[in-house]
């Protein structure tokens, strides 16, 4: 594990007609939340094979920026209140970045 730093990958499959509203209101919740003091990226990704799939892959510094990010006005107001209600379905992991430096095999 990486010290501090939180990842998340979130997958959002948008419901049937959506996905345009969706990312509307993606950009908006994108912008601001690069704005947050604890944010390190984020990033919002397609599926090729579905276009209806969307995949946000988030970094911050520590537990309590990602909390923050939580509780913020625009993921509350925007993610939770207007696009929750847009997907069929949506999943959330945290993962750590591993170094596979440390998995070689000694030569």
């Amino acid at each position: 594990m990486n010290g501090g730093v939180i990842n998340t990958i979130a997958e959002w499959r948008t419901k049937d007609g959506q996905l345009e509203t969706v990312l509307k209101l993606l950009a908006d919740v994108a912008e601001k939340s690069t704005e947050e003091e604890g944010n390190l990226f984020y990033t919002v990704y397609q599926s090729y094979a579905a276009p209806n799939t969307l995949f946000l892959v988030e970094g911050y510094k520590d537990e309590t920026a990602l909390d923050k990010h939580r509780d913020s006005a625009h993921f509350q107001g925007i993610v939770v209140e207007k696009i929750v209600p847009l997907l069929e379905s949506r999943t959330v992991v945290r993962v750590s970045a591993l170094n596979l430096d440390d998995f070689k095999k000694d030569e």
